[in-house]
């Protein structure tokens, strides 16, 4: 049985989700506001949150930038963002955000188990004998620490959000390589091909403004984006 924590200021919502969840061993607990949710999260352990993203105290968006940069015992629990804000916009600073998935208001239950299943699953995954893997990547005016995290370049270090980071990190463990923008959905959240894949070419812009004056991303019309900068000997 995984335990989730609803975070949704509608108190109507909770009941009804939660006997419809209990279906797939899904055990649905819920609060109204984010005090309230980290006070939970605090005390008990719970598998993944769907969070809403218009909340009292502070919205849903706020709320999950700030899981994420805080205890280290929450900063990967899986989040489903569940929303009435489902514009691109949104959906694209949800995940810049840390979000793992993103179902906007109105929903059908039945997609919302399917999504919580597939996350669940993905973060039972762990790799078995994965070969050792370098901690500094580096490049041509660019170097990637991934232990820390950090980004340099000739500039000093650069500002990324979480989405813009691990997109870096794809492409840069295999310069050359080309990443269609289905491909870069499903490596970097586990998201199904279909969703939102005009957001990749909006954080590929934002990545490559930060990146400047380093040509360090190629487009490739019809096939997707690959590393370019060469490697340091």
């Amino acid at each position: 049985m995984h335990r989730l924590l609803l975070i949704d200021d509608d108190e109507a919502l909770a009941g009804p989700l939660a006997q419809y969840l209990a279906r797939f061993d899904l055990q649905l607990e819920a609060v109204t506001r984010p005090s309230a949710a980290s006070a939970r999260l605090a005390a008990e352990r719970f598998d993944a949150l769907i969070l809403d993203g218009m909340l009292p105290e502070m919205d849903g968006f706020e709320f999950c930038k700030r899981l994420r940069a805080g205890s280290e015992d929450w900063r990967d629990i899986p989040v489903l963002m569940l929303t009435a804000r489902g514009d691109l916009t949104d959906r694209v600073v949800g995940l810049e955000l840390g979000a793992d998935d993103y179902l906007p208001k109105p929903f059908e239950p039945r997609e919302l188990a399917a999504r919580l299943q597939t996350i669940l699953r993905r973060t039972r995954l762990t790799p078995v004998a994965a070969p050792a893997t370098p901690t500094r990547l580096r490049f041509e005016g660019l170097e990637i620490d991934t232990a820390r995290r950090e980004v340099k370049s000739e500039r000093g270090l650069l500002e990324l959000t979480g989405t813009e980071y691990e997109l870096l990190v794809l492409l840069a463990r295999e310069p050359g390589r080309v990443f269609s923008r289905d491909d870069i959905l499903n490596r970097l959240r586990g998201q199904e091909a279909e969703l939102l894949t005009r957001a990749v070419d909006i954080l590929v812009s934002r990545l490559r403004r930060k990146l400047e004056p380093l040509a360090a991303l190629k487009t490739l019309r019809n096939a997707g984006y690959c590393f370019a900068l060469p490697e340091k000997s």
